[in-house]
C-alpha cells in the first residue's frame, strides 16, 4: 500500500511487546490535520514451511469518542480488579515498568512498513 503513510502522518508512536504479541500506539493525522490513535496488535505466526507472518489487528480511535473508550476502559478494568484483585505495582514489577534503559538486550527490530499492509 504505496503512499500510505504520506496520506496519514504519523506524528507519535510507542510499543508495547506482551508476551508473543506487540502492541503499537500510534497518533496520526488525517489530511485536515485532526488527530486520531491507532492501536495495532501484531503477532507472528510461523507457517507448516518455516516462514512467518504477522496477524494484525488495528483499532482506530477519534477525538470524539476516546471519552467514552476511556470510561468504558476504567469501568472494565475496575470490574476485574473486583472479581479477580490484582496488584498492579507487582505487575509493574513483573514486567520491568519502567524499562530498563540500560538493557539493550530486549530490543525488537520491527519493520513498520508490514502494519499497514493486509
Amino acid at each position: 500500500m504505496e503512499g500510505y503513510q504520506k496520506d496519514k502522518a504519523e506524528i507519535f508512536g510507542r510499543a508495547v511487546k506482551a508476551g508473543k504479541r506487540t502492541y503499537f500506539f500510534d497518533v496520526k493525522s488525517t489530511k485536515a490535520g485532526d488527530y486520531y490513535i491507532t492501536i495495532t496488535e501484531s503477532k507472528k505466526r510461523f507457517m507448516e514451511d518455516g516462514k512467518f507472518i504477522y496477524d494484525k489487528h488495528k483499532i482506530f480511535l477519534y477525538k470524539e469518542d476516546f471519552q467514552k473508550y476511556l470510561e468504558t476502559l476504567n469501568e472494565t478494568m475496575d470490574f476485574i480488579q473486583q472479581e479477580q484483585p490484582f496488584d498492579p505495582e507487582e505487575i509493574k514489577r513483573q514486567n520491568n515498568y519502567p524499562p530498563n534503559n540500560n538493557n539493550n538486550s530486549e530490543f525488537t527490530d520491527v519493520n513498520f512498513e508490514d502494519l499497514d499492509q493486509k
